[in-house]
């Protein structure tokens, strides 16, 4: 009753979560849209200067962000389990983001390493999940050695 209970209310809560982050999705699409309006009208017409340019990319990315924040909650809400690769991608895409818009001037050396290791980080544990994802799904996965060379 209890374990019913719980599993009706996560699924309700992971359910608002969904519906919000689909409101908060398109109320920045049309946002950007609006900014993107906006900086093309502005003068000099239809140029964007630099930091208008980087402002628009790191807002879009944002977005892309939301959406796949929105895709690792709608697993969960499927599979009951938290995609690692969904949430790598969203990192991913969060540490592009933020190198795209940072300001190199503004920082020292070790904080532009530590960017650049945790970029390597992510993108290796990526790689690794992928690489794990695609030796899962193979066809002959699990299948002897013997049986896959009789069966030729």
């Amino acid at each position: 009753m209890m374990t019913r209970w719980l599993r009706t209310f996560e699924h309700t809560i992971i359910r608002c979560l969904i519906y919000m982050m689909a409101l908060i999705i398109l109320i920045s699409t049309i946002e950007l849209g609006y900014l993107l309006i906006k900086d093309i009208v502005s003068p000099p017409v239809f140029f964007l200067e630099i930091d208008e340019l980087l402002e628009l990319f790191g807002f879009f990315l944002l977005i892309l962000i939301g959406i796949e924040l929105l895709e690792t909650i709608k697993a969960y809400l499927q599979d009951q389990v938290v995609h690692s690769e969904v949430v790598l991608e969203v990192a991913l895409i969060a540490i592009a983001r933020k190198v795209i818009i940072l300001d190199l001037k503004e920082y020292d050396t070790t904080v532009l390493i530590g960017i650049a290791a945790l970029i390597l980080a992510i993108a290796g544990a990526y790689y690794i999940v992928r690489r794990k994802l695609r030796i899962d799904l193979s066809p002959n996965c699990g299948v002897p050695q013997e049986e896959k060379e009789g069966s030729q």
